[in-house]
Formats: structure tokens, sequence, C-alpha cells
């Protein structure tokens, strides 16, 4: 069954991820067919949202000015490609701030089905990222995930931990074969 809303990762999904975060919008690079992915999405009815940890805003290594100038970068990309986002919920907090946002609690994966529409209803969208922190989140809030191996780590290992959460989980190249894959069920 084709999900009403796909949750994606940014860092590692979207664009590539660095050790040493995105923090300029030179820095934001999309991962080859990502945009035109989130663009088939779209084309079919998909509803697309972003949950994605943020954690440089809270460490002081960027302000809200540059990080809104990378987001702004993003949408336009994303809408040049022909797609558009629905909903961004980011944790800008620490690893240590004990939030509720931060991945891999479900806060951002409920606020994106909040703002589409879906809450309570978790089983009609799909969470895709690149992460055991984003599995463990889509987990957390009931929602089945995907991985993709473009994120930064070893997707080997990511895959293992992953399927510790999710058995069934589904392993792809990238995003756009995830929503190849998810075009085709």
């Amino acid at each position: 069954m084709r999900p009403e809303l796909v949750i994606l990762d940014r860092d590692g999904v979207i664009n590539f991820d660095s050790p040493d975060y995105i923090l300029h919008e030179d820095d934001w690079r999309p991962i080859p067919g990502s945009l035109a992915a989130i663009a088939r999405l779209k084309a079919v009815g998909v509803k697309v949202a972003i949950a994605s940890n943020q954690s440089a805003l809270g460490r002081g290594m960027i302000d809200e000015q540059r990080f809104a100038a990378i987001h702004a970068k993003m949408m336009a990309a994303v809408a040049a490609a022909g797609g558009s986002i629905d909903h961004v919920a980011y944790c800008p907090h620490g690893p240590d701030h004990g939030c509720d946002c931060r991945k891999p609690r479900p806060g951002l994966v409920l606020a994106c089905l909040q703002a589409v529409g879906l809450q309570g209803a978790a089983h009609r969208a799909c969470m895709i990222g690149d992460s055991v922190r984003d599995v463990g989140a889509a987990r957390a809030a009931g929602v089945p995930a995907m991985l993709v191996r473009t994120g930064y780590g070893d997707a080997a290992h990511i895959l293992r931990e992953a399927q510790r959460l999710q058995p069934d989980i589904r392993a792809y190249h990238d995003l756009a074969a995830a929503v190849d894959a998810l075009l085709e069920e």
C-alpha cells in the first residue's frame, strides 16, 4: 500500500551529510536523484515531510539565520526539481538535552503526522532515514521505516542495528531507489 506521507531525514537522505555538520548553505549539496524522488512522490499525491536532528543549533555552531538560509536553499532546489515539502520538523537540541523531539524519540515524527492530518494513522506513513536513530523514532511513533545507504557511517552496521528494531526493514542504495520501491507497491 502506497503511504499517504513519507517522512524523510535530511542529512544523508536528501543531501550529503558531513561529520563536520552542514553549517552553511554552500555545504548543502543534494544527493543525486533525491530531489527528483521527492518530485515523483508529490506527482502521485504523496505528502512529504522532513524530520531532522539539528544539534548544531543547540551547540551554538550555527545560528537561526544561517539555518534558515540552508533550508531556503533546500526548498528552492526541491521546487526547481518539481517537488515540495509539506512540513519540516527539526530538533535543535543536543544529545544530552533530554527533549522529546530528538530522534530516536518520536516527537519529530509525531509532529509530521499531526501537521498533515495523520495523527492516529501512523500506518499510513513511512519514514526513510539513514540511521538507527531514524528507525527508532519511526518505531516509537508506530511508523514503518526504510533505510538508505547514502548517510554518514557504516551502512551494513546500521542495517544490522536497525533490524533489531524492525526485523523486516528494507534498505536501498539511495532515496531514488527507496521511492521507486514505494511507488511500485
